[in-house]
């Protein structure tokens, strides 16, 4: 906030002319006018007049324009009527006792006074200055101060609604008897008398604000004092800001809004300083003295509501406001988010040839994005080779910059040859994109961190981004003309970050609950589901065909072990499991043993591997020995998952080339196999339309019996309904059953190769309620338990929901776990002790509830550890039935091999346990430190309820639950709630006049376990919304970057809070707010 002086001090010529250029045919800009040259420079071949640079380099400088009269400004008008509201306005004393100032002074010398606090105090003072009527120092009588109409504000002084009525009051309307004798009229007008505070009274009222009260309105008067929220002078921003363009269509130039805006400034100044010369009606003055205030308004926030029309713009302009707020604002467009350079963006389409981690990039794109290498010994030969190549020819290279040099040379032109012989250990070449270079690919909206991945480039032709489908599910992409980003790291450093923290392959799982998320998707999952089937086989010639479209790339040299045919006589057949174990195992030189037992979709409830619908996978050391492939254990979603089986067990590069192996196999013997739906599939039987009917008719004939009941009366109501709602119910019912029965006939017709059918039960796509409304019958739509009503004009109106995705992420984006193990906010604020209350992180999660999943750890290495009872119990049985001792001289030796476990077993599954569990958890004692800030009710007796309380790490004990529960709005009095020792709470429930025994014990049962204490960062809960996370945040800046952009930087102005300008602000230094 700048004082008029300081205004002075900052501007370099004080702008009086309204002309913005000479007369004559020079068009040169006016002297002492806004386009002035000695204010900057807007034009490339004119330097600035006062500095002498050019464009590039001068900053600009600040003019100043004087108005006649002072004016509120549109930031601050919130501001001067909660200080109007707080001081007298005859003494302009602060409205508080003498006891009460020092009370509040003594409050503000406390050292370090957070912003939120300054703001909590403000509104303290001004509640209790509000409350009082009389001023403590003058005795004046003061009245309600409140906006009224457009930068209007009215001090209602004489208007009291107390019994007693204020002297000052009276004096008053007994000043005006005479003048009602004689007309009628003006007693019913004296209850609305009111002062005017126009600009000018209360300039006069905050210049006599005593200096010692000016904290107390939670000003810093370092910062600026109460008249410098008044506008007696304006500052002229720089011409760089407000460029004039010249423009081709027509002669002369294009001028910014805020060069119109301060010309109309300045033509308004003149026309009241004219006025006041010539002696003019004050009715005239006045009106041009509220155009001169709306102009200043709508020069600082060209969006004010409420304008009169007479006074309304013709043309909507930009304003400084709307050049800071919104998506296209600074703090959004240019600041959080902006646009960059080294990315590309085009459309996407599938390649199942790609492997997971790879993005094909068309040439044309690779030939614009550079990275720059810096040469030396191992790579100067391969640099010097794309140095010839050149721009036009990939590989090849567009720059090169010499090492102790800034000029870059264009390596279209000049000789080539030379260059590539002259390059030198140090000089940084810009080559082309190449395949191999670590890509990050995104697509909008950027939802979560898996919205941006990093990939490794592969140079194709054509014109499009390919990518393998498993991954479209973290994008959410799919390819009907979506477009994605992507964007070339440009350091060493980078692209080492990118591809560990952010690679396809590191990011296989979503942090949310652990589950896998790339994973096979459609046609991948329909091909394994087909191929694993009990009824495929194939013969030799074919199942290599099938097996060698894995031999590609890294698996290109793999030395594949065809297993043992299944069928040998009278040809030899290999089934469709075989050959998907090789996509788990292809050779023997894999060290790849999943395991794996889980229900297929389809299971039959009983048998396990024995399931008649083949339906219970299991996986043995890499053999798919039953069961067939679906998406629950192939697909995203699920962790009996074979993908994350690998990923856990042998880690990511397996589950990866596993995923890979599948994507290339499955679309090949889905081509040989054919696979389509057409009309056919869906196309009913005369079976099925005689069924159909049948149900219909007797669905409509019920209905029609009910419709009749109604009619005469004969319907029975249910319980709380009148008889129209249970006549909907009953109709609805009926129904809706019609397509449950119809489904379920089309189901029973439809044969076990219809392509609808085996989409839905292998996982892929579509359900059996669409193939059954596709084939039979829509069936009932309904909507919150009823039919569809009928909205305005025989139609429903559709409702949305308003998302808060954006305040969520904003409320949590500068949240880091730190080395001490806590969670805190980027000014060092505790969020959580430990991250989660547990220290576990959910993408390492094992199992679904805990940490690791031991049964599988047992499969794999044989041993126990968490069932380590039951399996010793088993053995134990096992002994018994065979009469086995244990000093190993029972006979035959064979039986000793029955559940036979090894020390070297349980050893090796020990450490297995250990080293996953410490990887999984961000700390060993992360399990214990949890932290317990709620109630737990342990035991309900007839007349009592006992509470024990985990303290935990936060200050939680006996007393702090027993206050929560008294202010809660449980009803509890203070003496039924009784304290026994540090960690128990007794409530006894009272019967009462409105409640027996039963409902309140029943009552206290379901509500006493819900009472929080105030454990949270803030001592509040706060909800997700702009009012919630403006008490969350000290950043001005980031609150500005938010919501309420100009409400958030006026308030911080009027407070003179500080923000410092660090971590992502400062990188974004290149995009200030002096240039555009």
């Amino acid at each position: 906030m700048k004082s008029p002086e300081e205004m002075r001090q900052q501007a370099h010529i004080q702008v009086v002319s309204k002309n913005l250029y000479s007369q004559d045919n020079n068009h040169a800009p006016l002297l002492y006018g806004v386009l002035d040259h000695r204010m900057g420079t807007s034009e490339k071949d004119r330097p600035c007049e006062t500095c002498g640079k050019n464009l590039a380099d001068c900053l600009g400088h600040y003019g100043y324009i004087d108005l006649e009269l002072p004016c509120f400004h549109v930031g601050y008008f919130r501001a001067v009527i909660g200080i109007l509201q707080m001081i007298c306005k005859t003494c302009c004393h602060i409205m508080l006792s003498q006891e009460e100032k020092q009370q509040f002074l003594d409050f503000l010398k406390r050292p370090g006074l957070t912003y939120l606090q300054k703001r909590g105090l403000k509104k303290k003072i001004s509640d209790k200055c509000r409350k009082k009527s009389t001023c403590h120092y003058c005795g004046a009588f003061n009245g309600t101060v409140k906006k009224c109409g457009l930068l209007k504000i009215i001090h209602e002084k004489y208007k009291t609604n107390k019994k007693v009525v204020d002297p000052v009051v009276s004096n008053f309307l007994q000043s005006f008897e005479t003048a009602i004798e004689h007309n009628k009229e003006v007693e019913p007008l004296l209850g609305r008398a009111q002062e005017n505070l126009n600009p000018l009274v209360v300039l006069n009222l905050f210049k006599r604000i005593p200096a010692e009260d000016v904290p107390l309105l939670l000003m810093n008067p370092e910062a600026g004092k109460p008249s410098d929220l008044i506008l007696t002078r304006l500052l002229v921003p720089p011409l760089c800001i407000r460029p004039s363009v010249v423009s081709d269509l027509k002669s002369g130039t294009n001028e910014d809004d805020l060069t119109m805006k301060l010309t109309e400034i300045i033509f308004l100044n003149d026309v009241i300083k004219k006025h006041r010369i010539s002696g003019a009606k004050t009715q005239m003055i006045m009106e041009d003295w509220d155009f001169l205030q709306l102009q200043c308004a709508l020069y600082i926030n060209s969006e004010l509501s409420g304008i009169p029309l007479n006074m309304a713009p013709k043309k909507w302009t930009r304003g400084f406001v709307q050049r800071l707020k919104g998506k296209q604002g600074r703090f959004r467009g240019n600041l959080s988010g902006k646009r960059v350079d080294f990315s590309g963006r085009t459309v996407i389409s599938p390649d199942p040839n790609l492997r997971i981690d790879e993005v094909a990039v068309p040439v044309h794109v690779a030939k614009i994005l550079t990275f720059p290498e810096k040469v030396n010994k191992a790579n100067i030969n391969f640099l010097r080779k794309l140095v010839r190549n050149g721009p036009d020819v990939h590989p090849g290279a567009n720059f090169i910059q010499q090492r102790h040099m800034q000029m870059k040379r264009f390596l279209k032109y000049g000789n080539r040859e030379k260059m590539a012989q002259e390059l030198k250990f140090g000089d940084i070449v810009e080559r082309h994109l190449i395949d191999g270079d670590v890509v990050l690919f995104n697509r909008q909206p950027s939802l979560h961190k898996l919205s941006i991945m990093a990939h490794l480039a592969r140079v194709k032709p054509h014109r499009t981004f390919r990518f393998n489908e498993c991954v479209c599910t973290p994008y959410n992409a799919d390819f009907d003309g979506d477009e994605m980003n992507l964007h070339l790291p440009q350091t060493e450093e980078a692209k080492a970050e990118a591809l560990v923290l952010m690679g396809t392959k590191a990011n296989l799982v979503t942090p949310r609950n652990g589950e896998p998320l790339i994973a096979a998707i459609q046609d991948f999952l329909t091909g394994a589901y087909l191929l694993t089937l009990k009824d495929t086989f194939f013969d030799r010639a074919k199942a290599c065909q099938i097996i060698a479209s894995i031999l590609v790339g890294k698996d290109e040299k793999i030395k594949v072990r065809l297993p043992p045919p299944t069928i040998l006589k009278p040809v030899t057949l290999w089934t469709g499991k075989q050959i998907f174990s090789i996509i788990l195992r292809p050779s023997d030189d894999s060290p790849v043993r999943a395991n794996l037992r889980t229900k297929g979709k389809q299971y039959c409830g009983k048998g396990e591997d024995l399931c008649v619908n083949d339906s219970y996978v299991t996986i043995q050391n890499s053999e798919l020995m039953s069961g067939s492939m679906d998406k629950g254990t192939l697909g995203s979603g699920s962790k009996n998952n074979i993908f994350y089986i690998l990923l856990r067990d042998w880690g990511q590069n397996e589950a990866a080339d596993a995923m890979s192996r599948l994507a290339r196999l499955a679309p090949v013997y889905l081509s040989n196999r054919g696979f389509s739906i057409g009309i056919g599939d869906v196309t009913p039987g005369q079976g099925l339309l005689k069924a159909k009917y049948e149900l219909l008719n007797a669905g409509y004939k019920k209905c029609d019996e009910y419709i009749e009941a109604l009619n005469t009366g004969k319907l029975q109501q249910q319980p709380g309904c009148t008889a129209e709602e249970t006549l909907e119910a009953l109709i609805l019912k009926e129904l809706s059953v019609i397509r449950d029965h119809a489904g379920s006939a089309c189901l029973r017709e439809l044969d076990k190769s219809n392509s609808p059918l085996t989409m839905a039960l292998c996982g892929s796509k579509g359900s059996f309620i669409n193939i059954s409304q596709m084939i039979a019958c829509v069936g009932q739509q309904a909507i919150s338990g009823s039919r569809v009503p009928d909205g305005f004009e025989n139609r429903s109106l559709p409702h949305f929901e308003k998302h808060s995705k954006r305040r969520l992420v904003k409320s949590l984006e500068d949240l880091c776990s730190q080395y001490d193990l806590t969670v805190r906010s980027s000014t060092g604020d505790i969020i959580q002790f430990i991250y989660g209350g547990d220290g576990l992180d959910p993408a390492a999660m094992e199992g679904k509830d805990e940490p690791l999943e031991f049964k599988r750890v047992l499969d794999n290495i044989k041993e126990i550890k968490t069932f380590i009872k039951g399996v010793s119990e088993k053995i134990k049985k096992t002994r018994d039935k065979y009469g086995i001792n244990d000093n190993g001289t029972t006979e035959p030796r064979v039986l000793y091999q029955l559940d036979r476990i090894t020390p070297t077993q349980i050893e090796k599954f020990l450490e297995t346990c250990r080293d996953k569990y410490m990887r999984e958890t961000l700390t060993l004692a992360g399990k214990k430190a949890i932290i317990t800030s709620r109630m737990k009710a342990i035991t309900t007796e007839v007349c009592r309820f006992l509470l024990v309380i985990s303290p935990g790490i936060l200050q939680v004990n006996a007393e702090t639950v027993r206050y929560s529960i008294c202010t809660s709005k449980l009803r509890v009095k203070p003496g039924d709630v009784a304290v026994h020792g540090e960690a128990v709470v007794c409530v006894t429930p009272r019967e009462n006049s409105k409640s027996s025994m039963y409902y309140v014990l029943q009552f206290l049962k379901e509500d006493l376990p819900k009472v929080r204490q105030k454990s949270s960062v803030e001592g509040e809960v706060l909800g997700i919304t702009r009012f919630g996370l403006a008490k969350m945040k000290e950043s001005v800046l980031m609150l500005a970057s938010f919501e309420k952009t100009a409400d958030h930087l006026f308030d911080a102005a009027y407070f003179g809070q500080k923000d410092s300008v660090c971590g992502r602000f400062a990188l974004s230094k290149a995009c200030g707010f002096q240039k555009e």
